[in-house]
Formats: structure tokens, C-alpha cells, sequence
């Protein structure tokens, strides 16, 4: 996919209308009850933890490397998009992106913290890249060649072969709501606790999955249910949290009138005093469940589309503000021509670089 580069100029101008407001908007919750990224980040947060030294060092080694490097934020490029939506889906936009090299190759130009992709891309060139830039493995998947299609994660490595190949770290996706969620969270947790025995980061993928959660929205997005997985997330160890940016709110009372009956557990308080329908105060919410910033939130970059440019900084402005840690970005980057998807990654790489965009 090509698209028309912006013309210079200031990053706001990318945000026409909405630059004023998300640039200068105070959060409803307060940044001090937050710990924000930071060079000192690793020190601060993560030696008082359970992790070994060894998952230290790739902590910040992830938070040491590409034009990031020592802020704290994190730019990664992931590409499981040829299991999950099809290699031709994901690659026919722009087929350089079949050979494997060119993946990584983007991400060096592009300045990442890490490459996240699958085990096959990863172990094919491991011996020519694996201490150029982070390796992280996403070990699980969801197999769309089936008939019916069903919504389950299954897995397609273990822990060892990432290990092997020098990965830093390992990635998996939960779809918590699904009918195979029980299954996917103890997978998952049995491959990070051995991930972190071995060394390696751990990074989920919190999605949710259940046609419940489309009513007259689609609730998948909603704040106080994306939030809850992020919480069941950090609970079995994730170190970096993976979310898709809120685009609503109230989920729990969407389904439970839905399904005429009470469904989950919430409280009042989440919707008049922790949240507003700012896209800020959303996203400060799913901070707040991981830990409150502890584990990073970094949220999805999204399906490319015609205004890739102004949507990626949208979205960095939103996670920055909000207290998140970065942005996850493939579509938007890897189905373009080369340069651009680089391009792409250095305007949301100066969202966290800028001292003007500060915490909300």
C-alpha cells in the first residue's frame, strides 16, 4: 500500500482539529499515582522484582537499543500478521516483506527497540541478526486455515527453541472471553515462568474475543473489559503488556444487558471518577491495571489504512500522554514501500522523543 508522505512540518498539523485537546488535556485520574517511563526505568521498577538477572538484562537491553534508547519507551515492529491474518493478506501489499531479512532489515532501519515476529522468520537469519537488534519470539497464534475458523491461540513454539535462537524475548496472545481462554492463560503461563528461567522477557498480547462483546458497539474495545485483561495479563508475569487502544467504555453493563443476566465484577467508581470518554482518561485506566505502570503498556498501531501517518501519531500522543511505554506497529509500516515504512516509524519514535508531548 503507498500513500502521500506528510508535508513538513509540525507533528500537530497531522492532527488537524484534535491537536489542541489531546496535546493539552489534564487527565481526570492524576500521572503521580503512575510510574512512568524513564532511563532509569529497569532500576527503578524491575530490581525489586522476582525476575533473574538475566531477564534484567534483556529488559534493558530492549530499553537500550534503536533510536529510543534509554528513554524508557519502546518502538517495535511485529509481523505474526502472515499466521494471523494470511501471508498473502499481510505481504501481497508489498511481497519483499515474504523473505524474512526484509523484516528485520526494517526494523533496523526504522530504528526499533525489537522485532517481534514468528519462529520461522527469527530462527532463519538468527545467526546474522540475533545481536543487531531484539529478538522476541511470539510463540503462539491463531490459525485462520481451518474451516470453521474459531477464536484460539494455539501454540507453535516452546520457550527453548526462542531461547536457542537468542531470542530476549518471548510474545504470546490470550483471547480472554473466549470459550479456549482457561486454556490459552495456562499455556501461557507454564511458557513465561520457564521463559524467565531461562532469561527472557515475557509480552502479552491481551486481546478479547467473544461475539458477546459486539452489541451496539464493539466492546472489544472498551476500556473497563481491555483493562481487565490487562490486569489478568500482569498477573501471570507479562513484563511488557500489549493492548489495542480503547475506543469505549462500559462493556460490563453493554454484555450483561446483552445476555440478560449480571456478567463480571465492576464498580461505579470506574466510570464517574476514573474515567471520562477522553481517549486519554481510557487509556490511563488500562495503565492503571497494569500495575500502574510497572509492567510498560504498549499499545497496537492498528491496520493500515489511508491516514496511516496521522493515526500512528494520534495513537502515540494518546499512549505517551496516557503514561503507556510505546507502540507496537506493522500493517502501517511493512505494507508500504520500504523508506516510507521507516519514515513511519521515525515520526513515532519523535512523539516519544519530543519534550513538548508531556504526561497528561
Amino acid at each position: 500500500m503507498t500513500s502521500t508522505l506528510p508535508s513538513p512540518g509540525s507533528l500537530e498539523s497531522l492532527l488537524d482539529k484534535e491537536a489542541k485537546d489531546l496535546l493539552t488535556y489534564k487527565a481526570k485520574v492524576s500521572k503521580d499515582l503512575l510510574h512512568l517511563p524513564g532511563s532509569d526505568f529497569v532500576d527503578r521498577i524491575w530490581v525489586n522484582s522476582d525476575r533473574n538477572p538475566q531477564v534484567l538484562r534483556g529488559l534493558q537491553q530492549l530499553y537500550s537499543t534503536g533510536r529510543l534508547a534509554n528513554t524508557g519507551y519502546l518502538s517495535i515492529l511485529p509481523v505474526d500478521q502472515g499466521i494471523e491474518h494470511s501471508g498473502s493478506a499481510s505481504f501481497a501489499p508489498n511481497p519483499i516483506y515474504f523473505d524474512p531479512e526484509n523484516i528485520i532489515k526494517l526494523a533496523i532501519e526504522g530504528g526499533c527497540n525489537a522485532v517481534a515476529t514468528t519462529l520461522g522468520v527469527l530462527g532463519i537469519v538468527s545467526r546474522k541478526y540475533a545481536h543487531k537488534i531484539p529478538f522476541i519470539v511470539k510463540i503462539n497464534h491463531n490459525e485462520l486455515l481451518s474451516v470453521p475458523n474459531q477464536f484460539d491461540q494455539i501454540m507453535f513454539a516452546d520457550v527453548e527453541q526462542a531461547w536457542n535462537l537468542g531470542a530476549t524475548a518471548v510474545g504470546a496472545t490470550i483471547y480472554f472471553g473466549s470459550e479456549n481462554s482457561t486454556r490459552q492463560i495456562q499455556e501461557v503461563s507454564r511458557a513465561f515462568k520457564r521463559a524467565h528461567e531461562l532469561g527472557m522477557v515475557t509480552i502479552l498480547w491481551c486481546y478479547l474475543r467473544n461475539n458477546a462483546f459486539k452489541q451496539d458497539k464493539d466492546y472489544h474495545l472498551a476500556a473497563d473489559l481491555t483493562s481487565q485483561a490487562n490486569h489478568l495479563g500482569v498477573t501471570i508475569e507479562a513484563d511488557i503488556i500489549k493492548q489495542k487502544l480503547p475506543q469505549n467504555n462500559n462493556g460490563y453493563a453493554a454484555v450483561a444487558k446483552a445476555i440478560g443476566k449480571s456478567y463480571g465484577k465492576t464498580h461505579d467508581k470506574v466510570y464517574s471518577e476514573l474515567t471520562t470518554d477522553h481517549p486519554i482518561d481510557l487509556t490511563r485506566y488500562q495503565v492503571l491495571n497494569c500495575y500502574c505502570g510497572r509492567a510498560g503498556l504498549i499499545s497496537s498501531g492498528g491496520a493500515s489504512g489511508k491516514n496511516d501517518f496521522a493515526d500512528a501519531v494520534r495513537t502515540a500522543i494518546i499512549n505517551k500522554r496516557a503514561g503507556g511505554t510505546g507502540l507496537i506497529s506493522g500493517r502501517k509500516t511493512f505494507q508500504r514501500p520500504f523508506e516510507e515504512g521507516v519514515k513511519l516509524f521515525h515520526l513515532i519514535q519523535d512523539v516519544y522523543l519530543s519534550s513538548e508531548i508531556t504526561i497528561a
